[in-house]
């Protein structure tokens, strides 16, 4: 199912009370989803970038709302999208570092090095080892 932009998203789910992933629109709704879909298809010890996600699903110059989108996905493991099917460490920032900072970092870093993927203590990922840039989606 795709919205009037063509985005992907599948109809609001109202089970266990509104799951909006912190979407105040139907089109900001579809857009999390698209991001949410787009993060499941990056493959396990490979990490991409806010930016490519949002080329991915055909909006560029919104990687900040990818970042946003992430901030919101729930990690009640009922709602569709969650921490645990959505591998949200496997974004970065278009520098090749992680943008989260204290806790939220060095989880993300273990999350990270648990797929043996290398990891500096500044939070740098090398992009020509790790990077997953297709041009489009499969």
């Amino acid at each position: 199912m795709t919205n009037e932009l063509g985005i992907p998203h599948e109809p609001f789910d109202t089970t266990f009370g509104p799951m909006d992933y912190g979407a105040k629109t139907d089109e900001a709704r579809a857009f999390h989803y698209a991001v949410y879909e787009t993060i499941q298809k990056i493959p396990y010890g490979s990490v991409t970038s806010y930016g490519h996600i949002a080329y991915l699903i055909g909006m560029p110059e919104n990687s900040r709302r990818v970042g946003y989108a992430l901030k919101h996905l729930p990690s009640n493991p009922e709602c569709e999208f969650n921490h645990d099917n959505v591998p949200w460490w496997r974004v970065i920032n278009s520098q090749g570092k992680i943008s989260l900072v204290a806790e939220a970092k060095h989880r993300q870093m273990d999350r990270l090095r648990a797929e043996n993927i290398t990891v500096y203590d500044s939070g740098a990922v090398p992009f020509d080892d790790f990077g997953w840039f297709p041009d489009e989606q499969d």
